[in-house]
């Protein structure tokens, strides 16, 4: 099975030793994103703003390598209050829209760089 690395300028560079996406065959596991904008900086703001700019980056790297969001199979998602998860919902289904892939929600102590959300995706073509 060939292994490609994805990247793109369109969303934040990997701030550490990984890569924004890995697509194996016909399956595409995206690193996590958090609510960075391209150039890197953390976009301060309620959990809507946050939220729209994780799904904007994942957005941006399903694209680099020929996918989207209705090829998503799995989706995990870290949230740092639970009591926000209804908001992070409502903005969820609106980019999945009548496509529902199976996912886990997560309340973790903390995320990089203090943020409040990130997603991972895992699609297939």
């Amino acid at each position: 099975m060939e292994i490609g690395f994805i990247a793109t300028d369109k969303a934040p560079g990997a701030i550490g030793p990984y890569s924004q996406a890995v697509q194996a065959g016909n399956m595409l596991f995206t690193s996590g994103q958090i609510p960075l904008s391209s150039e890197g900086n953390v976009i301060d703001g309620s959990i809507e703003e946050q939220t729209h700019q994780v799904f904007r980056n994942l957005q941006a790297v399903l694209a680099e390598a020929g996918f989207t969001f209705h090829h998503v199979v799995k989706a995990t998602v870290f949230i740092t209050n639970m009591d926000e998860f209804s908001k992070v919902n409502e903005i969820y289904a609106d980019y999945f829209g009548d496509h529902r892939p199976s996912r886990s929600t997560v309340q973790v102590a903390r995320l990089p760089r203090d943020v409040g959300i990130e997603i991972e995706l895992i699609a297939v073509k």
